[in-house]
């Protein structure tokens, strides 16, 4: 009985994983003075090279909050399920391109300090399903 459970859990669990579309939400905390550049960083290149690796953007913000306002981005990215996501991640962060971006734009240096992902699923009234 115990494997019966484990194992609708795990089959549970891997379909919950591949459905898709899935909704990414990430927020970066920017180093001191650095948010403007990591804005630069997306508008000129970050977004392209998304687009490369079939990550599909749905809107970037900067916080209202006048202390958040000053380092803080915050994105959601639509991916086909979760499994391509987590694809679409390795193939960008392997991509010689961006590595290339990314040296030269953190020279002065790192330009992100922090980084936090929440994935999301639409609900059955949401207007992304």
């Amino acid at each position: 009985m115990v494997k019966k459970i484990f194992l609708l859990a795990v089959l549970t669990a891997a379909l919950a994983f591949a459905k898709g579309p899935v909704y990414e939400l990430r927020t970066y905390t920017a180093a001191d003075g650095k948010l403007d550049a990591l804005k630069a960083r997306f508008k000129n290149d970050t977004i392209r090279i998304f687009k490369k690796h079939g990550m599909e953007s749905v809107g970037y913000w900067v916080p209202e909050d006048p202390d958040k306002s000053k380092n803080t981005l915050i994105y959601i990215l639509k991916h086909p399920s979760r499994e391509e996501a987590e694809k679409h991640w390795t193939d960008f962060q392997n991509d010689p391109e961006w590595k290339k971006v990314s040296a030269e734009s953190e020279a002065n240096g790192k330009l992100v300090l922090k980084v936090e992902r929440i994935w999301l699923d639409p609900t059955e009234f949401s207007m992304m399903k």
